[in-house]
């Protein structure tokens, strides 16, 4: 009996390997704009170029990825399917006022939730009359600790011990800003969503090179999350 509860142990770990491998091959070929070949994967995995091929071939089959005639496997319209059904609700509600937001301060403007230690970008809206565009990436993700929106997520959650003072802050004054810390260069202003109970927390970011542009934003990003927030009370 002993040998036999030993002999089964082996499988469920090499599989728990296998789909680890073929969700970070589906992450590696859904983050690179130009598609990765076959070996693009096998050498960022780590792994033969057999195992590679298995992986990649697994996951176009489920219309995930689709392999170009150049031989690179690029994000196809499966992904997209199902990404449209994340977030759909938040993101129905916010697309309008964040489209009207971005028009009227002349910011990009985004929509990001708390998944585990990140801050992803959920949906993005641009100016639609602004000459100079500096645009977040709709799947785009950060570390919590870092940056306008991951400050922003955090203030959002219940305090933690020894957590920075800018979160202190935001959850006292309604927003944090930020400079350097995502793109170098460029100020965000980051405003905590009030969320139901269960649901990741989330919050508004703008960005600019301007801080005079962000600091003038602020009482109209306070306005738009707190209507946000009532939406989705």
């Amino acid at each position: 009996m002993a040998t036999s509860e030993t002999n089964s142990n082996p499988t469920p770990a090499a599989g728990t390997q296998t789909l680890a491998r073929g969700l970070h091959a589906l992450e590696l070929v859904a983050y690179s704009a130009g598609g990765l070949t076959i070996q693009d994967v096998a050498d960022q995995l780590g792994v033969h170029r057999s195992i590679a091929t298995r992986l990649l071939a697994t996951i176009a089959d489920r219309r995930l990825i689709n392999r170009g005639q150049d031989g690179r496997y690029r994000a196809a319209g499966g992904l997209a399917a199902l990404a449209r059904e994340v977030y759909a609700g938040l993101r129905e509600q916010a697309t309008p006022l964040m489209k009207d937001l971005a028009d009227r301060l002349g910011a990009s403007v985004a929509l990001f939730v708390a998944e585990a230690d990140d801050a992803v970008a959920v949906t993005v809206a641009e100016p639609a009359n602004s000459a100079v565009r500096v645009s977040f990436r709709q799947g785009g993700r950060h570390p919590l600790g870092r940056g306008a929106a991951g400050y922003a997520l955090l203030a959002a959650l219940p305090a933690r011990d020894g957590e920075d003072p800018r979160v202190t802050d935001a959850r006292r004054t309604g927003y944090v800003l930020s400079y350097g810390e995502v793109e170098p260069g460029y100020w965000g202003l980051g405003v905590p969503l009030t969320r139901p109970e269960n649901e990741p927390a989330a919050c508004l970011t703008l960005i600019s090179a301007s801080k005079e542009l962000i600091e003038a934003s602020i009482e109209a990003t306070v306005q738009a999350a707190a209507q946000l927030g009532r939406y989705a009370a």
